[in-house]
């Protein structure tokens, strides 16, 4: 049985070729699985940035046309419709101390025919405040105003508003002499083209933001300060100021609108004459004063060229 047994056993030998290819297959597989999933991996991470990119050019593009917009918008003058219907009914008003139509309808033409964007340089909160700044629609207005607290209740009721105070050292007495004083310093202190932020001329306003002379205003109304006694501050530095930063402008339109309101009065009529000057004036009625000033040379020492100071 011994024997039997060992004749019939059989012997199978694997010969290392097999082990190998059959290794070499799973790796070869391996590989082929792991390119695939790299790739799948690869164009889903491309196609994601992709997306994102996509979606921030578009949302780019979004804010781009909406900016464009909203600047175009700002630059579209108002309809003459809503003009006059603000107008009229400004002038239609209960206050005691509000503008006539007359009045209001020459500082809206001047407004409204100010190249877009105009600057528009008020010194005065009055009744009117919110006419200005809706007429000057897509400028820029600043007030000028000598009541800090009252400046600070328009700022908080209407946001829109961009207002400064000033403190005001003068005082309608003292009017002659303060032109007197004006006349003698015209070559210095007092000189119609200069920085008054530098200035130290008694009828120049050197307190207001650094911004505020550095702007080229294109019009600017005088209503304010008070100018009812004799030691109110009067208009004289107001105005004496408006003439001053027309002159002085370095860009933009070279003429600047100056509106004197309440023009019949002696301060507005004489300090008018002086600081702005006959000649430069275009038009008046009896509350208002309208003269046009050009950009002057910085080399010229005289307000007005039929009087009073010394040129050069």
């Amino acid at each position: 049985m011994k024997s039997s047994n060992a004749n019939n056993t059989k012997l199978i030998l694997l010969h290392p070729y097999i082990q190998k290819q059959g290794g070499s297959n799973r790796l070869w597989l391996l590989a082929l699985v792991s390119f695939f999933t790299l790739a799948f991996l690869g164009t889903l991470i491309y196609s994601r940035e992709s997306m994102v990119a996509s979606a921030a050019s578009r949302v780019a593009s979004v804010n781009n046309q909406a900016g464009s917009s909203a600047a175009t918008a700002a630059n579209v003058p108002l309809p003459t419709t809503v003009i006059n219907a603000l107008v009229h009914y400004a002038s239609r008003s209960n206050d005691t101390y509000h503008m006539s139509h007359k009045d209001i309808k020459i500082i809206s033409d001047v407004l409204r025919k100010c190249a877009a964007p105009c600057n528009l340089l008020v010194f005065g909160l009055t009744h009117e405040t919110l006419l200005w700044k809706a007429l000057n629609h897509g400028g820029r207005t600043v007030f000028i105003d000598e009541n800090r607290y009252y400046a600070a209740y328009v700022e908080e009721r209407h946001p829109e508003i961009d207002a400064y105070d000033v403190q005001y050292t003068t005082k309608m007495s003292e009017m002659k002499e303060l032109i007197a004083l004006a006349k003698e310093q015209v070559r210095g202190e007092c000189r119609p083209v200069q920085n008054l932020l530098f200035s130290e001329c008694r009828l120049g306003i050197n307190d207001l933001p650094n911004h505020v002379y550095e702007v080229s205003w294109d019009v600017i109304l005088v209503d304010g300060p008070r100018g009812d006694w004799p030691d109110a501050p009067g208009r004289m530095s107001a105005i004496f100021t408006a003439g001053v930063l027309a002159r002085s402008k370095k860009g933009g339109n070279p003429k600047t609108h100056v509106i004197l309101h309440d023009y019949y009065r002696n301060v507005e009529k004489i300090c008018g004459d002086e600081f702005l000057c006959r000649e430069n004036r275009v038009g008046s009625t009896d509350m208002i004063g309208h003269f046009v000033l050009e950009r002057m040379d910085a080399n010229k020492f005289q307000f007005c060229g039929h009087n009073r100071t010394a040129s050069l």
